[in-house]
């Protein structure tokens, strides 16, 4: 035994010293560099490419078998376009373990590598001659068993390589720079450091980081086991739309290729950065998380986020104790989401929490929310003191469409403005699917508390079915019960519902809308109203159209309406009503005060008018306003770009009609033109009803045609323009009795004048024509023509009626017939003063001094009576006396 152990030993230690002896023989005489020009050549005739070598090469024998190389570059194919190239390279290995089948790599040093993958249009790439062909398929042979190669790297450095890709079909380019590796020790089963540094850059995606990676390796290739120890991973740059990142993480990670088998500990990842214009950080850590091929498990799982920027503040905290179950399907027991939001636009203000059990099925990509409890806080939009509560069950799976919600439950209070909201929503049972959904008595109930009042309001939905093409509710129903300080609603809403989500349409085809109002200052202190109809929706052609008939307030009213347009929306209606009276329902005026200091005017704000658009026709039997009574009302509306006409606009009304037109201008500063013909009016009548005012009787024609331009009432009165005329019959002037003044003439003295007084409405002076026109300019009405005829009067005057300031200055002249003895007599009155004052001043002066005139101018007719009749009288004796004394 020891014999061969020893011989053996010498025949080993003769075969090394034979084999290094040859060794150093080769060494000293062989000298690769003279087979430079081979090497090419054969580059050159087997791969068309132009290799150079301008480095030397050398080789080693002792203590390690290796090979260096400099300045080496390869062209393109069949190209002087450089390819790739290598500042230097070196590789050696250790020559003992060669002999026992063991590969120990001492060295492998890489530095200065350049290489340029190009992808060309047509799918070929330009390393494809260098991969080669498929070569035909030779049978396996069967080599003889023997010990496994094993192999051990003492280090790894490659230094200052940069490699680039191309796809010239689409554009893209990723670039590897500055690549730095520094590693230990490499063998199967030992633990080795690896250094790896290096700058990525690409433009689809947008990409320019910097990366550095520190750990621990441990693997095993034949086991497939691998291992990450001390990991410590660094990341800096942009990608896509986020600048300014940095990135790290940390920890530890094992996986068991054959087992399949992954887990981490103490595994942490922070990440910073700006996105757009906010900055954000994310931070998240796994203490434990373990996958094998039927299990998962991990526990602390904690996830921190956070967004800062000009579009608001986010702060998210997820964590989940425990994570269990396998890949298939696995569960997060007491899953704890804290979010904080703060946002500008829209007005957002909330802190919530979510607490749930998750169960996810990433096969099948369905989600189920177990026990959710919502709760948050704060205000969203114009809401404030906001506080809402959600509870139920969820599910979801994406693959199949199909969406669930069981004893959901939603509870909302706050605030709007100044007024208190509570809503509750219930849903016991809904279903989503790709094909059908569904839903078991829904109910919404609501209450708002404000200074208009409280609602309290109820909704329910029976029975929801159908799918996206068609859905149905059996019965929507919805109750309002409105109440403020002086009056009360109730208001029931039903119908069946239909429609298609999928077209975006919804029909109410058997709507009732029943209205109980109650109050002390209503008709009877109740008014009840029923209006049926049906209602369709389609939003993809945002379009509403509407029919409804029935009873609204006292009246019995037929409407329909069509909307077109969201946005902008365009109106069309055509309403018959049977009879209204609207002073039932307008306030009353308000008893005589104390008179208060006058306010500033308000400028008239129709700006409602620039985006209306309305075309319609509406119709009244009989209409109250403001005490004005008129019937078969007429009204035909065209509103568009802030141009609104009322053409026509007519009506019946004191005994009498009127037909006309009404525009207004919105677009700048408001106009508005009036054109009116009232025939047959009862003047007296309207005058009462409408202004209160008793002070002329007849039954004519009024004619008006005027344009008003101005930001308030007074300055459109100032500005307006235009013509009107009176033409009345049969009537009288109230407040003064011409007639009688004249009876009084006489008994006054000479030193009387003019005298002002009053209006007495007990008397009036009575005419059977009234005619006047005026032409209005700058809001005074002017008037030369007035002409007012009775049996015994005739009155003509000129004077102004001044519209802006609610005045009048009017003279007129009016002759007065002598009862007795013919004759006649003018009599001077002036009408001045505001509308609320107006006061009759009569010049009795001018009456006197024509009543002496005519007495003058009579006395002297008088006279020459007289002395006619004593000249015929005495040339009558003289004939008589000459006649006797001729025939004596």
């Amino acid at each position: 035994m020891n014999k061969v152990l020893k011989y053996s030993l010498l025949g080993t230690g003769a075969l090394i010293g034979i084999a290094a002896a040859g060794l150093a023989y080769v060494a000293l005489t062989f000298d690769p560099n003279d087979y430079k020009g081979k090497i090419i050549q054969a580059v050159k005739d087997s791969k068309q490419r132009n290799l150079r070598l301008d480095g030397d090469i050398k080789l080693s024998f002792y203590p390690s078998i290796g090979a260096s190389l400099s300045k080496v570059s390869l062209s393109e194919f069949k190209n002087d376009k450089e390819f790739a190239a290598v500042a230097s390279a070196r590789v050696s290995l250790a020559l003992l373990p060669l002999l026992r089948k063991q590969i120990v790599v001492d060295e492998v040093a890489v530095g200065g590598l350049k290489a340029t993958l190009v992808k060309h249009k047509d799918g070929t790439t330009n390393i494809d001659d260098l991969l080669g062909q498929a070569e035909q398929k030779q049978p396996e042979q069967k080599s003889a068993a023997g010990p496994p190669v094993k192999f051990d790297i003492a280090s790894v450095s490659i230094a200052n390589t940069n490699l680039t890709y191309r796809d010239e079909g689409t554009g893209a380019k990723y670039v590897i720079k500055d690549l730095n590796l520094k590693t230990g020790r490499i063998a199967i089963g030992a633990p080795g450091k690896i250094d790896l540094s290096a700058g990525v850059q690409a433009n689809q995606p947008k990409l320019d980081i910097t990366t550095q990676l520190k750990a621990t390796l441990t693997f095993d290739p034949d086991r497939q086991k691998y291992q990450l120890e001390g990991l410590d991973l660094q990341l800096s740059g942009a990608i896509l739309d986020i600048s300014n990142l940095k990135a790290k993480a940390g920890g530890d990670a094992s996986v068991n290729l054959s087992a399949q088998e992954f887990s981490v500990q103490k595994f942490t990842l922070v990440a910073a950065g700006v996105k757009a214009k906010d900055n954000f950080d994310v931070a998240l850590n796994a203490p434990a998380l373990s996958l094998t091929k039927d299990k998962l498990a991990g526990g602390k799982l904690a996830l921190n986020a956070r967004l800062d920027g000009a579009t608001g503040n986010i702060a998210a905290v997820l964590s989940a104790p425990s994570l269990e179950g396998s890949l298939k399907s696995f569960k997060a027991d007491g899953l704890n989401l804290d979010l904080k939001m703060k946002l500008p636009q829209p007005k957002l203000d909330i802190a919530a929490q979510l607490k749930t059990t998750l169960t996810v099925d990433p096969e099948k990509q369905s989600f189920q929310l177990k026990g959710l409890d919502l709760q948050a806080s704060g205000s969203a939009f114009d809401m404030s003191d906001l506080k809402i509560k959600a509870g139920g069950d969820a599910n979801a799976n994406l693959t199949t469409k199909e969406f669930g919600a069981q004893r959901f439950s939603l509870q909302a209070t706050g605030k709007k403005a100044k007024d208190s909201f509570d809503a509750t929503l219930d849903a016991p049972q809904l279903s989503f699917t790709k094909n059908i959904f569904s839903g078991d008595r829904l109910t919404l109930n609501a209450k708002l508390d404000g200074a208009f009042g409280n609602i309290v309001a109820s909704m329910s939905l029976p029975g929801v079915e159908g799918n996206e093409k068609s859905f149905k509710v059996s019965a929507l129903a919805l109750d309002l019960d409105v109440k403020q300080p002086e009056q009360a609603f109730k208001v029931k809403l039903s119908s069946p519902v239909s429609g298609s989500i999928q077209a975006q349409q919804i029909n109410f085809s058997n709507l009732v809308i029943a209205v109980k109002a109650t109050g002390d200052k209503l008709p009877n202190k109740s008014v009840s109203s029923e209006m049926k109809g049906s209602v369709q929706v389609d939003a993809a052609k945002e379009s509403v159209q509407a029919n409804l008939a029935g009873g609204l307030l006292q009246s019995k009213v037929k409407a329909k309406v069509g909307v077109k347009g969201f946005a902008n929306p365009a109106i069309d209606f055509d309403v018959d009503v049977d009879q209204f009276d609207a002073d039932l329902y307008l306030p009353k005026p308000p008893a005589a005060a104390e008179p208060k200091a006058k306010e500033p005017e308000q400028p008239l704000d129709l700006s409602a008018l620039r985006t209306l658009n309305l075309d319609g026709s509406l119709r009244i039997g009989s209409l109250k306003v403001a005490n004005v009574k008129s019937s078969q009302i007429r009204l035909d509306v065209k509103a568009h770009n802030g141009l609104v006409n009322l053409n026509p606009l007519s009506a019946n009304l004191y005994q009498g009609s009127m037909n006309g037109s009404l525009s207004v201008n919105a677009q700048a500063t408001p106009s508005i033109a009036i054109k009116q013909n009232l025939s047959g009016i009862n003047v007296a009548s309207l005058l009462k009803d409408a202004l209160e005012l008793d002070m002329l009787e007849g039954k004519g024609n009024v004619a008006i045609d005027l344009t008003m331009q101005g930001n308030t009432i007074s300055a459109m009165k100032k500005a307006a323009n235009g013509n009107l005329s009176l033409n009345l019959a049969d009537g009288a002037i109230k407040g003064i009795n011409l007639p009688k003044l004249v009876q009084g003439v006489q008994s006054l003295g000479k030193s009387s004048s003019a005298q002002t007084m009053g209006v007495n409405k007990d008397e009036k002076t009575e005419f059977s024509e009234f005619k006047a026109s005026f032409k209005v300019t700058n809001g005074v009405a002017h008037n030369d023509d007035l002409a007012v005829k009775a049996p015994m009067l005739r009155i003509a005057g000129n004077g102004d009626i001044d519209i802006g300031n609610d005045s009048i200055n009017y003279t007129t002249k009016a002759t007065l017939q002598k009862s007795q003895g013919g004759g006649s007599l003018l009599v001077p009155v002036q009408l001045s003063g505001p509308f609320t004052d107006l006061k009759y001043k009569v010049d009795f002066g001018a009456m006197l001094a024509d009543v002496a005139k005519q007495k003058v101018e009579s006395k002297k007719e008088e006279m020459k009576d007289k002395a006619k009749e004593e000249a015929k009288t005495k040339v009558q004796e003289g004939l008589k006396k000459g006649l006797k004394g001729l025939f004596k």
